[in-house]
């Protein structure tokens, strides 16, 4: 059998910016059997032909706004044996594909996900944790694996598909139309009996970008969609916890809320409005139908974004003051096609961050003497050299 190629989907709507970012990184994965689709709104496409990957892309209109229906057109194209998801706020460490692939060489894996990295570019966002029928998740212990009444937790920014399985079980349920879609078919897999895995080495970095739910730093603008699905969802897992289950969600809600506002991230006003979103979303939630619809193969060729691999990764470092000069060169190998980590360090104790650039490269800034692994002591006793070396070796392939 030949070795399995990975259709990568990312659905994009109001973010055309990130999105080009998102295609920038799946340009430099480390891998020749990747192909990717997009299924975007009129900006978002406009984006996706302007950048360079663009006769690589397989363009696909998003209609109506359903990260469902998005999703099930995005599998409807793929061409590979293997259907990877990542957000368009979200971008792929360049290792990803190939873990993915690799974690699909078992024939018993339907589906798998790995770990998210939030904003500071090295604490988990999201890991190994499990969800239970009424939607409620939590982490699992290096060693633990889900309960009896539980199911692995995929993560929406980074989870992958066996073709054949979703062909066989249906795609996403587009009562879903945001929120909780994955977490619906990580039950449905669960139950018929589909095995998930868990792959450490297919990291995603997921930044949280603005929407119309909610703002950059994650303070909520709207909860009619959460409040809809929770309903559907209840109604479809747990429907002898519906009323209780619904209850919490409210009192889950307006504890956020209260919090966004000691810090006076949200007034009055604002609360009473999103409240009011929510009790809208379930009510309506309660009469949404669920349709999970049935996805034929394609018979589309698959169309690799890169026919070889790119150049292993360039390291750059300095002195934060040299961030200018250091930039402009990293800018200038990202468009000769060598992908870029840089590393600026500043004599003082301050936390790093990572992240990958809009210009296409990957950038870490912090002190000589700060953390990067929000785990370890908040000062360390490096040198510049021995420093840059431990940093950059991350990205040695």
């Amino acid at each position: 059998m030949d070795a399995p190629r990975l259709s990568v989907v990312v659905v994009s709507a109001g973010r055309p910016r990130a999105l080009a970012r998102c295609l920038t990184a799946l340009g430099q994965l480390r891998s020749t059997r990747v192909e990717a689709i997009v299924v975007a709104d009129a900006p978002g496409l406009a984006v996706a032909r302007a950048h360079p990957l663009a006769d690589r892309l397989v363009l696909l209109p998003q209609g109506e706004e359903n990260i469902s229906a998005a999703r099930n057109a995005g599998i409807a194209a793929a061409a590979g044996e293997v259907v990877a998801f990542v957000d368009d706020d979200a971008v792929p460490e360049p290792g990803w594909a190939e873990a993915i692939l690799a974690g699909f060489d078992d024939p018993q894996v339907m589906a798998a996900t790995g770990p998210v990295i939030g904003r500071n570019g090295f604490s988990l966002q999201w890991g190994r944790m499990a969800v239970d029928a009424t939607g409620r998740d939590r982490w699992l212990a290096a060693d633990e694996t889900p309960g009896p009444a539980e199911a692995p937790k995929l993560h929406g920014t980074n989870m992958a598909l066996r073709r054949d399985c979703v062909t066989r079980t249906g795609g996403f349920d587009t009562g879903f139309r945001f929120y909780l879609d994955e977490t619906d078919l990580a039950l449905r897999l669960h139950r018929a009996g589909d095995r998930m895995a868990w792959l450490p080495g297919a990291v995603v970095h997921h930044g949280f970008a603005a929407s119309r739910r909610r703002t950059e730093d994650r303070v909520p603008l709207d909860l009619f969609d959460v409040g809809a699905s929770t309903a559907l969802f209840l109604r479809k897992h747990a429907p002898d916890a519906l009323e209780p289950a619904l209850s919490q969600l409210e009192a889950d809600q307006r504890a956020r809320l209260l919090r966004l506002a000691r810090r006076r991230r949200l007034g009055a006003r604002e609360m009473r409005a999103l409240m009011e979103s929510l009790a809208a979303g379930i009510a309506e939630g309660r009469g949404r139908d669920s349709a999970v619809p049935a996805l034929s193969p394609s018979d589309r060729p698959f169309l690799p974004l890169r026919r070889d691999l790119p150049p292993a990764m360039a390291g750059l470092h300095g002195w934060r003051h040299r961030a200018g000069a250091l930039r402009a060169e990293a800018a200038a190998r990202v468009a000769e096609g060598q992908p870029v980590a840089l590393v600026l360090l500043d004599p003082t104790p301050r936390k790093h961050r990572l992240s990958f650039t809009e210009g296409g490269w990957w950038e870490q800034m912090g002190g000589l003497y700060g953390p990067s692994d929000r785990a370890g002591p908040r000062l360390q006793p490096w040198r510049y050299r021995s420093r840059t070396a431990a940093e950059l070796r991350r990205w040695a392939m």
